[in-house]
């Protein structure tokens, strides 16, 4: 430190003498400049060229006539030098160098010669690789450290760094801040370990160790605690945005730091997403999550973008159980009046089971081992010895994997599912007219199949009421049946109830389906007719069936193409799953009483009293496929021959990624 202190003082020393000396130069250059512009010049004589004279020879006698008695041999040199040099004429007097600066060694002379020159790199023992980032339409080049000793020497460099984000220019400040805060982000995403760091205990630091491991924890703790401090940085930036508080050294202007908070919530959501491993994620978690119902719209997509790949990128649930619980906090504290956005994100969480579920590794048959009797029997001593370490290794390797990390994940996706829960719950019970109603409803559609079975009744009661109530749009009643039905296709097909209400509310705004452009419900109506009539065929009866496939067959007239296509789809499913629907193919066919097409109740319209005439309509259709589709099913839909027409649906009509469903449809006849 004494040494580094004396360096430094050394430094500051020759600065100032360079600058004094420097002053005092100029100073003596603008007095000369101010004479010479305050005298009036005289005009150079002109000598008439003697007949019969060269112009060297003329030169040698100008010089010869010259008084040089009066002048002294040092001031002779220093004209002819000056004279030899064409930049002392050229030389511009406004330019802040010194006149007499001493030039290093090695240097050549000329500025050609040197601006020509490549620059070259101080190269060093160590590889480097240069890697380049664009921000704010800048390109900015950093080094990526490539080996563990060059970054126990550059991270004594962060702290340099990390104090140019406190730049006090005003022309540089928000520019330099900018940059050193996309630098350090990528410079702590290269070399962040991919483990969390813990603080040591005080045995562990009175304990001695070798000298890499010193190195290491050095490191380590250098590392966390420039990390914390740029996490720190960059909240408080962010903090004096939405305070709109500026700083007493008056470097940024209130109007310039809305787009350094843009800048530091970027870097801020970029390591959420980068590093959930380390330290202080749940901090950025806690930072990002109130940003996300951010009146700016802007900065509420950027932080649900990276909210959303953090979800969707969370194998094992930590990350997710600590979002779901600020976000749930967030919600609560609120008062239920945030943006939607923040519950849609809920809907990329990778759960698929809990531990409400019987674990299918319970009722899987577990690998048997060879007994003594069958080693001694098949092998020699020598591999008996080894096949008892192998069995070994194995037996202990399915123990960490099976039962810890398994019952772990278990554990951590049913926590968070009972907190998603508790946030739609409370939703329902205190808020059903909050705009979050339909995120709540489209998320209940998703997990409804894991709800808990003791729920199953209030569920069902709430959700009957919203829909009796007419407050809900169509795609809200939507989503209600299609909750309602995913939970009794799970765990609540072992109670008994009948649906009627949901079937009928279905079947009643089916003809108020959006036809235009924006058709986009078809998908979830495709969803609903699946989960409501396929897989619970054996509780449908026959005159429900002919009732759906009589108004979707009238529905598919008015629809667009490829909802059409989807409409026709869902028909040719319902006729396989239920045979006897091609009494709807026979024009002949007799029953008792007459069809009632504007009754809303399914079971009573008498639908075997009629045909499916709208097929012959789509048979002129002007798109090829509805009018190949339509043709398929006039013939009854017949499994053969349903090839070609799955190839043709899907090259020439190409349908978009919400009717994914028809194409498995397809693939499963």
């Amino acid at each position: 430190n004494v040494k580094l202190d004396n360096k430094l003082k050394n430094r500051q020393f020759k600065k100032e003498s360079t600058d004094k000396k420097h002053r005092k130069e100029q100073k003596k250059l603008r007095a000369a400049i101010k004479d010479a512009v305050l005298k009036t010049p005289l005009p150079l004589e002109r000598y008439k060229k003697r007949p019969g004279v060269c112009k060297d020879e003329e030169e040698e006698e100008f010089v010869e006539s010259l008084p040089m008695d009066m002048m002294e041999e040092d001031d002779l040199e220093q004209i002819k030098a000056m004279a030899q040099k064409a930049s002392f004429l050229t030389r511009d007097l406004s330019s802040s160098g010194p006149v007499h600066a001493k030039k290093r060694k090695g240097e050549q002379q000329g500025p050609e010669s040197y601006e020509k020159m490549p620059r070259k790199m101080q190269l060093t023992e160590e590889k480097e690789e240069m890697f380049c980032f664009t921000v704010l339409g800048i390109d900015v080049f950093c080094v990526k450290p490539m080996s563990e000793l060059s970054i126990f020497v550059q991270i004594k460099k962060l702290k340099e760094l990390r104090a140019m984000l406190m730049e006090t220019d005003p022309y540089v400040a928000v520019t330099v801040r900018k940059l050193v805060m996309v630098s350090l982000m990528e410079v702590f995403k290269d070399i962040v370990p991919s483990y969390r760091i813990r603080p040591l205990t005080e045995t562990e630091k009175a304990s001695k160790v070798k000298k890499e491991t010193q190195q290491l924890r050095e490191f380590e703790e250098g590392l966390v605690s420039q990390y914390k401090f740029y996490l720190e940085n960059l909240e408080q930036t962010v903090k004096d945005w939405k305070q709109k508080k500026r700083k007493r050294s008056e470097a940024v202007s209130l109007q310039s730091y809305r787009g350094l908070a843009e800048v530091a919530i970027r870097c801020i959501c970029e390591l959420l997403v980068a590093l959930p491993h380390f330290n202080f994620h749940n901090n950025i978690i806690v930072t990002v999550v109130p940003l996300m119902n951010d009146p700016v719209k802007r900065v509420s997509d950027m932080c649900c973008e990276a909210v959303k790949k953090l979800l969707k990128q969370d194998k094992q649930g930590h990350a997710a159980l600590g979002t779901v619980k600020v976000i749930s906090g967030l919600v609560k504290s609120r008062n239920y009046d945030v943006r939607p956005e923040l519950l849609k994100v809920l809907l990329c969480l990778r759960i698929k089971e809990v531990e409400v579920k019987k674990d299918t590794d319970d009722t899987a048959p577990k690998k048997k081992f060879m007994n003594y009797k069958d080693k001694k029997k098949n092998l020699s001593r020598m591999q008996r010895k080894w096949k008892k370490a192998e069995e070994k290794l194995e037996k202990e390797l399915l123990e960490a994997e099976a039962s810890e990390s398994k019952d772990k994940k278990l554990k951590l996706h049913t926590e968070t599912l009972n907190i998603v829960f508790l946030i739609y719950f409370r939703i329902l019970k205190k808020a059903q007219k909050s705009i979050l109603l339909p995120s709540v409803l489209e998320g209940l559609a998703k997990f409804a199949h894991l709800i808990n079975l003791e729920f199953f009744d209030d569920l069902l009661n709430v959700l009957q009421h919203l829909i009796q109530s007419g407050d809900l749009t169509y795609r809200e009643s939507l989503h209600c049946i299609q909750t309602a039905f995913n939970i009794l296709s799970g765990q609540g097909d072992v109670l008994n109830i009948d649906p009627l209400n949901f079937y009928s509310h279905l079947y009643k705004t089916l003809l108020k389906l959006n036809a235009g452009a924006s058709n986009d419900d078809i998908s979830i109506v495709l969803r609903c007719l699946d989960v409501m009539l396929t897989k619970r065929r054996k509780q449908v009866t026959l005159q429900r069936a002919l009732a759906f496939v009589k108004r979707l067959s009238t529905l598919s007239l008015h629809t667009l193409p490829n909802a059409t296509v989807g409409i026709l789809a869902s028909n040719r499913t319902l006729m396989h799953t239920f045979p006897k629907c091609d009494i709807l193919l026979d024009n002949e066919a007799q029953g008792s009483g007459v069809f009632l097409p504007e009754l809303d109740e399914p079971e009573y319209c008498n639908p075997q009293n009629t045909a499916l005439w709208e097929l012959h309509t789509l048979k002129r259709h002007y798109h090829p496929v509805v009018r190949r589709f339509a043709t398929h099913l006039c013939a009854g839909a017949p499994s053969e021959g349903s090839g070609a027409l799955i190839v043709q649906l899907v090259s020439t009509f190409p349908l978009p990624s919400s009717h994914s469903c028809l194409i498995n449809k397809f693939k499963h006849h």
